[in-house]
């Protein structure tokens, strides 16, 4: 049993790391606002994560079947353990993704505004007082 959870911590340390590189990448495509591949990525960060999901749930079912019989080897261990240090690595990342996300949207928010402002300007007129008067254009038909 030992030996099936060692080579399932290891697969569970290349997915994490395969992750890691996805998250990477992820970054990488946000900043270049490349829509069609970040989409491509997230299809494949989503099927990263189920398989991360089903490994945890077997390699939980026989860590807990040791830990019951009070003996969990060291190796086993410290694979956990890199298991956990490159799971807050991926948490990390995907921290700095979603402000990287809120940041672009923002940019986003204020460069529409900034174009409305421009087209509100560009429709202005003046009345005989000499005052900024909108051009009426957009209003509906009185009759």
């Amino acid at each position: 049993m030992s030996q099936n959870l060692l080579s399932g911590l290891q697969q569970q340390i290349a997915n994490l790391e395969h992750l890691a590189l996805l998250l990477e990448q992820e970054l990488h495509l946000i900043s270049s606002r490349d829509a069609e591949a970040l989409m491509n990525l997230l299809k494949e960060k989503e099927q990263t994560l189920d398989t991360i999901q089903q490994s945890d749930m077997s390699i939980s079912k026989q860590y807990q079947s040791l830990v019951n019989e009070s003996s969990v080897p060291d190796d086993v261990s410290e694979l956990i353990a890199t298991a956990k240090k490159l799971l807050e690595e991926c948490k990390y990342r995907t921290s700095v993704n979603q402000k990287a996300v809120e940041q672009g949207q923002l940019r986003l928010t204020h460069l529409r505004n900034l174009m409305l402002e421009v087209r509100a300007k560009e429709s202005l007129t003046y009345d005989k007082s000499g005052k900024p008067k909108g051009s009426g254009l957009g209003r509906g038909v009185s009759a």
